[in-house]
């Protein structure tokens, strides 16, 4: 896995480095923070109005897109995995050539890459990037993320999931599109515990002292925790909040948790290090697969159901093709495509059909995996939580960062 650097802005302060997640980064103060400072030293005010983020659209005359994405998070040929076959139907279906580079490792990262650029009012050199909804949050309050032409995505329009259609931070989904989806839920050896977890007090009980992981990440953490107090996490408060770090403070003191983890968790639950833990969706396919014994929950209380999102910066200069490819992916045939490759939970509920009608046994198979395709019990208990605002990033990650030890 590669290792989250330290955050690429212009005099960024030096952070801890943990195992590479497309879901766990280190905030700390926060690209936001830094923002704020810069503003204040001559740089122009960080948002942009709608009416000012498009700039010359150059999508007919050259007809490319580049599409910065996480690496291993698209399908790749099985006999060669340079080769990208959705993107190549893509290209040959529209004429459109895509550059497409995997070069997000970590969500802060690739903000401070190319925040200079969106501050100063320059095109980025990127059409379409993926992050995660947290960090898309970011891009949309500073106005630095473009309002797609819904009309010219019709595929979208009708295939989106309706449980993202419409988070806090982009009401609608305007100027973001899910990726891909996946739950935060807990991971545990049923078979070495010898009893059944249901919700997130399980994790608190006796037999786990020392034997379980939490997500380091605030971000990737505290939306789960929140819930197995009772918390409806689309509407939580800082009350809530501090309520849950005393608990895992308390837990901490008591040597409860083993550790804080990024995405090295799975390695723990493996070996047997650990027997329960924070865990996402997509990382359970795999664990199960090596290890039937490994089970995945969503607690009786509730989880998190969250999204990494495809947005055009500012000014980029192949919108139009930009939203061509996103609508692309909407197809239920190519999103059944990916999804069967990526393992995550899928943003177009209508490719469980196209991939129940494979004639491979397995593949059709996944067309019944709740963890791609969520039942209807499953999503009841499945909620997008509010995003954590730019105002209470500061305070509440130096709370969770004295907790976790970063």
């Amino acid at each position: 896995m590669s290792i989250v650097r330290p955050l690429a802005f212009p005099e960024a302060v030096p952070m801890p480095e943990l195992a590479f997640s497309r879901r766990a980064a280190l905030r700390g103060l926060g690209a936001t923070g830094l923002l704020a400072a810069v503003a204040g030293c001559g740089v122009p005010a960080a948002y942009v109005p709608e009416g000012r983020r498009q700039g010359p659209d150059r999508s007919e005359p050259d007809q490319s897109v580049a599409f910065s994405n996480w690496p291993l998070y698209i399908d790749t040929d099985e006999e060669d995995e340079t080769r990208r076959p959705t993107l190549e139907a893509f290209s040959e279906q529209s004429g459109i050539e895509v550059r497409y580079t995997e070069e997000i490792n970590d969500n802060d990262e690739f903000f401070g890459k190319i925040s200079p650029a969106l501050m100063n009012r320059q095109d980025t050199g990127h059409d379409l990037a993926v992050v995660s909804d947290w960090m898309a949050a970011r891009f949309v309050h500073l106005g630095w993320a473009q309002k797609m032409d819904r009309s010219a995505q019709p595929n979208v329009a009708r295939h989106l999931d309706p449980q993202l259609r419409s988070p806090a931070f982009d009401d609608g989904r305007l100027h973001t599109v899910p990726w891909q989806s996946g739950i935060t839920g807990i991971a545990y050896n049923r078979k070495a515990l010898g009893r059944e977890i249901k919700s997130v007090k399980d994790l608190w009980q006796p037999d786990l002292a020392g034997k379980v992981t939490l997500f380091s990440g605030l971000d990737e953490s505290f939306a789960l925790l929140m819930q197995g107090n009772g918390v409806d996490v689309t509407a939580w408060t800082e009350t809530d909040f501090h309520r849950m770090c005393d608990q895992v403070e308390s837990m901490v003191k008591k040597r409860h948790i083993r550790r804080f983890t990024g995405n090295d968790y799975t390695s723990d639950l493996s070996k047997g290090d650990v027997l329960a833990c924070q865990a996402y969706s997509g990382d359970a396919i795999q664990l199960q697969a090596d290890n039937p014994d490994i089970e995945f929950v969503v607690p009786e209380e509730g989880a998190e159901l969250w999204a990494e999102s495809l947005l055009v910066p500012n000014l980029a200069r192949h919108k139009a093709n930009a939203e061509a490819l996103i609508d692309y992916y909407y197809s239920p045939e190519v999103a059944a495509e990916l999804a069967a490759s990526v393992n995550y939970v899928c943003p177009v509920p209508a490719a469980r059909e196209v991939l129940a009608g494979s004639e491979d046994e397995e593949t059709a198979a996944l067309a019944e995996n709740p963890l791609i395709f969520p039942d209807d019990e499953m999503r009841k208990r499945l909620v997008v939580a509010r995003d954590i605002s730019s105002t209470e990033r500061r305070s509440l990650a130096k709370r969770w960062n004295a907790i976790v030890g970063l």
